[in-house]
């Protein structure tokens, strides 16, 4: 079930009561601060300009954001979007390309850029980055999988905080249609049961999952209720994932045990709230809860 105001696990005695709803969900909202290792990924639109070019302000504050909570102890990975929309704007095109040699293009000219925004901004903070490229092939066979499973564990153990993004320049299942991971949504997903992430944090345009009149639902505790609510994104625009590939990989990641927070990626303080236990985005349950 899931509810515009909060959380519900069978107490249907108190369904007509608005307080209960909101202390139900502020206790499952208690243990966030108590996740130990969070995936946090940034949309395209998050961080970029409607030109493509990186927004700098929301990365910056992105960035100082993931620094505190990394200070604090807690194990940061980023799955970040943006190195197509990058491209596009380096690449003076007018929009997104629909062709895959071009998308392609697109991510090998992007990626660097993108890669040196956060070398910069971290290295302001005094912390060192990785990047790491996965493809679809890291995940299906044993060896690679451990191979990728084992870097990002050594770089977590060294401080290192772990910048993902899916491959594009030499593999295209991301950017066809047909195989889309939806704008790395997906991929954070997989990242999340890749390293037994405790959070997923879905950063958006938008401040969570919106129902039928536009209201930010509170909380989720059955996920598949939700789907009839959201559509697809459209084609066209510098990203890809729409809602309905952020609730996919939620579902995913809640199967796999971690929690989930879809949020807006420009609301104010949004991370340290999260991890404050705030009523900020919409909150998905772990199917352990």
């Amino acid at each position: 079930m899931f509810y515009n105001l909060a959380c519900f696990k069978g107490e249907q005695d108190s369904f007509h009561n608005p307080s209960h709803f909101m202390n139900v969900e502020h206790r499952y909202r208690e243990f966030l601060p108590e996740a130990r290792r969070i995936v946090v990924k940034i949309g395209t639109r998050v961080i970029a300009q409607p030109s493509g070019r990186p927004d700098m302000r929301p990365l910056r504050s992105l960035v100082k954001q993931v620094a505190e909570l990394h200070r604090k102890g807690y194990e940061m990975l980023l799955v970040s979007s943006g190195a197509v929309g990058a491209g596009v704007e380096a690449l003076d095109m007018k929009a997104r390309p629909t062709n895959v040699p071009d998308l392609q293009m697109c991510a090998a000219v992007g990626q660097a850029r993108l890669m040196a925004n956060y070398e910069e901004l971290f290295g302001a903070e005094g912390i060192v980055i990785g990047q790491v490229l996965l493809t679809h092939a890291d995940f299906q066979h044993r060896l690679r999988f451990t191979n990728a499973k084992r870097t990002m564990e050594h770089m977590i153990r060294r401080q290192v905080i772990p910048i993902i993004n899916e491959n594009d320049v030499v593999a295209d299942e991301e950017i066809k249609a047909g195989l889309s991971l939806g704008d790395n949504d997906y991929l954070a997903a997989l990242v999340v049961k890749l390293t037994r992430a405790d959070l997923l944090v879905i950063l958006s345009t938008v401040d969570g999952v919106l129902d039928t009149e536009g209201q930010r639902v509170h909380c989720i505790e059955n996920i598949n209720e939700a789907f009839a609510w959201v559509k697809p994104a459209e084609a066209g625009g510098l990203s890809k994932g729409g809602m309905d590939s952020k609730l996919r990989a939620a579902q995913i990641a809640a199967k796999s045990g971690s929690t989930v927070v879809i949020a807006g990626g420009r609301t104010k303080n949004v991370l340290t709230r999260i991890m404050d236990g705030d009523d900020v985005g919409t909150l998905i349950l772990s199917s352990a809860l």
